[in-house]
Formats: C-alpha cells, sequence, structure tokens
C-alpha cells in the first residue's frame, strides 16, 4: 500500500483517493467497496441485517487484507473509531493522511447521500456531535493532515504526492 486516506464522511477520501492512484499509477481501493464485495450486500444492508458490530468486525479483516496490497486505500469514516483497526493504522509503515473538512463542508457534501447510514440515522447536530468524537481517533494515527475545504482535489492531491516523495528519500 502506498497511501492509506482516514477521515469523516465527506471529507473527501473516495474522490482524492481516486485520483492519487491515477498520478501513482496504482489501484485504488475503496474500503467500504471492498466489504459490499466481501459481504455480498450494501453497507445499508449490512447494518440492518446484521448490526455495527457485525459490520466493523468485517471491516477490521478487510482492511488488513486491504493495507497487504498495492495502491492506495479509501478508508471508512469511522474505520479509525474502532481500536483494533486504530492500532492497526497506528503501526503499518505505509503513511496514513488525514482528510479534514468543517462540518459546513461535510454537510454540503453528503446532505442529500441516502447511501449512508449514519447521515440517515443521526441528522445535523448527531454527526456533528459524531465527527468531534471521532477527531482525536483520527489525529492517533494520521502521519499527515490536510484541510480539504476550499482545496480542489488536484492541489490536495499534489500536497500528498509531494509528501510521500519526502518519506522516500
Amino acid at each position: 500500500m502506498e497511501a492509506i486516506l482516514i477521515g469523516f464522511m465527506g471529507s473527501g477520501k473516495t474522490t482524492i483517493g481516486k485520483l492519487l492512484a491515477q498520478q501513482l499509477q496504482l489501484p485504488h481501493i475503496d474500503l467500504d467497496a471492498q466489504i459490499t464485495a466481501t459481504a455480498g450486500s450494501a453497507i445499508t444492508d449490512i447494518f440492518e441485517k446484521h448490526g455495527e458490530h457485525y459490520f466493523r468486525q468485517l471491516e477490521h479483516k478487510v482492511l488488513v487484507d486491504s493495507i497487504a496490497r498495492a495502491g492506495v486505500l479509501s478508508t471508512g469514516g469511522g474505520t479509525p473509531t474502532q481500536a483494533m483497526n486504530l492500532h492497526v493504522l497506528q503501526e503499518t509503515s505505509t503513511p496514513v493522511i488525514l482528510l479534514e473538512a468543517t462540518t459546513n463542508t461535510i454537510l454540503d457534501r453528503i446532505s442529500n447521500d441516502a447511501g449512508r447510514p449514519l447521515v440517515n440515522s443521526l441528522g445535523t447536530n448527531g454527526l456533528v456531535s459524531l465527527k468531534e468524537k471521532r477527531r482525536s481517533q483520527y489525529h492517533a494515527c494520521a502521519d499527515l493532515i490536510i484541510q480539504t475545504d476550499g482545496a480542489s482535489p488536484q492541489k490536495i492531491v499534489s500536497d500528498i504526492l509531494h509528501y510521500l516523495k519526502h518519506q522516500k528519500n
């Protein structure tokens, strides 16, 4: 794995992950898509049928498997909040890059996305609280923090590439 992207939902992990992978000429691995493929059902269905605990166990297995592959990994927003995942992210030699955005930016990006189970169940105040609750866990495993508000995806990717280049030297 060349880079692992973490951050709250709507921070840009998938968008940036795809562009970064393209620039590095590597595959992009979306952890949520890998979970969906492994389970054979959508994340919302996994939550409804099996609950969050089952989802998080599956997420951990897929995270460990994905880190062993070549590419750029975009994690789910809750991935680092689980102790076993946080440990994996802290111990990996792969750079972990935290993409941050303000609450207003995140709400603008995700407010109409029906495919996010926590958006549907928590509402705005709940999301704000959840974002703040997760902040310390994100920071505990991040090697680089990038604020995505107002920055173009190309600028963000350029900043990450610059960081990765200097990490290898």
